[in-house]
């Protein structure tokens, strides 16, 4: 790396030592989350980076003990991410030690294990606010810290964005070193890849963190993961000498990691995969150790050209169950008050039981395993979001048609189209927010071809507290403008599945987008049906015949419960004063629309139209409908409604719960109230 002089330059790195090891032995596993602050006094006295320079290696321990603890203390306030967090804790104390931040820069891939790094830098008594509404984001984002270099959310993208910031800082000819983290899982991402290639190509001085703990979200699979194994279980590691050079030894034998064993012969370190890209290496070594990591970083940190330091961490480490259960521990729920464990075990206790509501990935995966056992031509695939996706049981049904391709979105859509080619049908299950990330694939591999290929849109909508890097608000905008694409929005979990049949039936390229979370407890109706295509529902008349205002309220997807009720109030409403009449439309299909409905809205003398969806304004559902009535409608050029469309408005929205989201956008019920009251006036 790039040497500075900044003060890190003159820390006191301790030696590699038996003694500096049993150090590191001393650092606490707990098994409780704490529901009252614990005890911090070190962690207290840290309000920025440089308050941790002058403290020895066993107050650095003490440190780590203290840290964890307070991120168990407040995940349970806030919830959040848990299990990534908890197993870099070690890693981010050394770095903010040797490092000079923010002039030095620290590159977070993803965000999920950021938050001991908010709490290093200055956001400590911020935390327990994490994900709430105007409190700190879920990942690391650059207006809410110099020390968050680079706003993250999504996968694989930390090398490339430190790999540019260490190109601008050459060219400025600025000294300052850039460290990128980023996990085994996220490094299954093309992405990454990319950018090692180019940081060979370019010599840039780069150092890159591999946080390997075999885990991305779900288990990493493939061959890359494979070959982290490989160089775990050889038993030697490529170490660094006191002058920066690669020298292969025997690596200390390490209880806390036992990693899935694999029957395998073991390959030479010397030809690992970093090392014949370009990239000097180094590793793999125990992330938990800190004089270890102190001493390997501030070494690596100095050498020239990319540089790739490959330490292994338990996911959860520190939290015994967290250990034992990585991915139920990804991230956890807030823990209930006394008063909301009173009403829990009321409820348990109650003879009444309400029938739990789905939530819509799991009626996909109902969908799934339902469809498969009668049709063999099913094949399914997920971009690393098994769980997420609801796809569980279908893999542990139908082993031989999952096809989990790791985190590489663009691979995923790209390979469904490849398997159309050849008579069976992919259905790609997928987050909305991460389905941007295989445009390309999606226009030019499947619709161009116009391959029989099903999307099932997961997320999509308002997420909620992971904020605008996972809102699913841009779909409508950017498939409906793709030739060959059909895009169908259910109501409830009824339609979620009936329309996945529909969609599935069909030969060609079709989305199916639903919310995260539950629905309204729709029971889904067997058999499945077949929907007509492009076919809108009338799901209510209010008001009289002949009422001399009357709206259209076209709602798409979950948003048809909102308008449903927003026009009963309407209806209802004294204050308003409003004599109309108000039809409730459940649109159903984006792409195409019920132009035939559209037209016999207008012969009925409607004389306003609301859109309503949550999605963005600009390029959505509404969108489509004002394209129709300019350009297509005989009925538009003679009637003339006023036209209102309802739904996110051209900025990104902030995190918070789903519910505060939507009354921030207008969209819950009172916000829709309104705005079409003011449409009405």
């Amino acid at each position: 790396m790039q040497q500075s002089t900044h003060p890190s330059q003159s820390l006191s790195v301790p030696a590699a030592t038996d003694s500096a090891a049993h150090l590191s032995a001393l650092q606490q596993t707990y098994t409780a989350i704490p529901r009252t602050r614990p005890t911090t006094p070190i962690l207290d006295a840290i309000d920025a980076p440089s308050d941790l320079k002058s403290l020895p290696t066993k107050q650095l321990i003490t440190l780590v003990d203290e840290l964890r603890l307070f991120l168990l203390y407040s995940a349970g306030q806030s919830g959040g991410h848990f299990g990534a967090n908890l197993g870099v804790v070690e890693l981010t104390v050394a770095l903010h030690y040797l490092l000079d931040t923010p002039h030095d820069q620290i590159v977070w891939d993803v965000g999920h294990q950021a938050y001991a790094h908010k709490v290093l830098t200055g956001r400590r008594d911020k935390l327990s606010s994490i994900r709430a509404k105007d409190g700190l984001t879920a990942f690391p984002e650059r207006v809410e810290s110099v020390y968050d270099t680079f706003g993250v959310g999504h996968s694989s993208t930390a090398i490339s964005a430190g790999l540019g910031m260490s190109l601008a800082l050459r060219y400025q000819g600025r000294e300052q070193t850039v460290a990128a983290v980023i996990g085994d899982g996220a490094m299954t991402g093309g992405m990454a890849f990319e950018a090692m290639n180019d940081a060979v190509q370019q010599d840039a001085n780069l150092l890159v963190i591999l946080n390997d703990n075999d885990m991305s979200i779900s288990c990493s699979i493939g061959g890359f993961s494979r070959h982290l194994a490989m160089l775990w279980e050889s038993g030697y590691q490529v170490d660094i000498t006191t002058d920066g050079t690669p020298v292969l030894r025997q690596r200390p034998i390490m209880q806390a990691f036992n990693r899935r064993k694999r029957q395998r012969d073991v390959p030479q370190l010397e030809d690992n995969l970093f090392k014949a890209i370009g990239f000097t290496y180094f590793g793999p070594f125990d992330g938990h150790n800190i004089p270890e990591l102190l001493r390997v970083l501030s070494l690596a940190k100095q050498v020239h050209g990319p540089v790739l330091v490959h330490i292994y961490t338990i996911k959860g480490k520190g939290f015994g169950p967290a250990e034992l259960d990585p991915v139920g521990y990804h991230a956890i729920s807030k823990l209930p008050t006394d008063d909301n464990e009173a009403t829990t075990k009321q409820l348990v206790n109650s003879k009444v039981k309400a029938a739990p509501k789905l939530k819509f990935s799991q009626v996909f995966g109902q969908f799934l395993c339902d469809k498969a056992a009668t049709d063999d031509k099913l094949l399914a695939i997920t971009p690393a979001m098994e769980e997420g996706s609801g796809m569980i049981e279908f893999a542990r049904q139908f082993p031989e048609r999952f096809f989990d391709v790791a985190i590489a979105e663009q691979h995923a859509v790209t390979l469904a189209a490849g398997m159309a080619t050849q008579g069976v049908k992919p259905v790609v299950a997928i987050y909305s927010t991460f389905l941007q990330r295989g445009y390309d694939q999606l226009i030019h591999d499947v619709a161009l071809q116009n391959l029989d290929v099903m999307f099932a849109i997961d997320r999509a909508g308002l997420v909620g507290e992971d904020g605008a890097t996972h809102a699913g608000v841009f779909d409508f905008a950017f498939l409906r403008c793709i030739p060959n694409m059909l895009i169908a929005a259910p109501k409830d979990e009824n339609e979620c599945y009936q329309l996945l049949n529909t969609c599935y039936e069909y030969k060609g390229s079709t989305a199916v987008r639903y919310p995260r979370g539950t629905g309204i407890g729709a029971t889904i109706e067997q058999p499945a049906q077949n929907y007509q295509i492009g076919q809108a529902v009338v799901e209510s008349v209010l008001g009289s015949d002949d009422a001399p205002i009357k709206l259209a309220l076209l709602a798409f997807g979950t948003m048809v419960a909102t308008a449903q009720q927003a026009a009963e109030a309407l209806i209802t409403d004294d204050s308003a004063k409003t004599d109309c009449q108000v039809q409730v439309v459940n649109m159903r299909w984006v792409k195409p629309l019920d132009t035939n409905l559209i037209e016999n809205l207008l012969t009925q003398g409607v004389t306003h139209i609301a859109t309503l969806e949550e999605h963005m304004i600009m390029g959505g559902a509404g969108s489509a409908v004002n394209e129709y009535l300019l350009n297509e409608s005989p009925g538009f050029k003679h009637s003339r409604p006023v036209i209102c469309n309802i739904g996110i408005a051209d900025r990104f929205v902030a995190h918070g719960s789903q519910a505060e989201q939507l009354a921030d956008c207008g969209l819950d019920v009172a916000g829709v109230l309104d705005q079409l009251q003011r449409l009405l006036s």
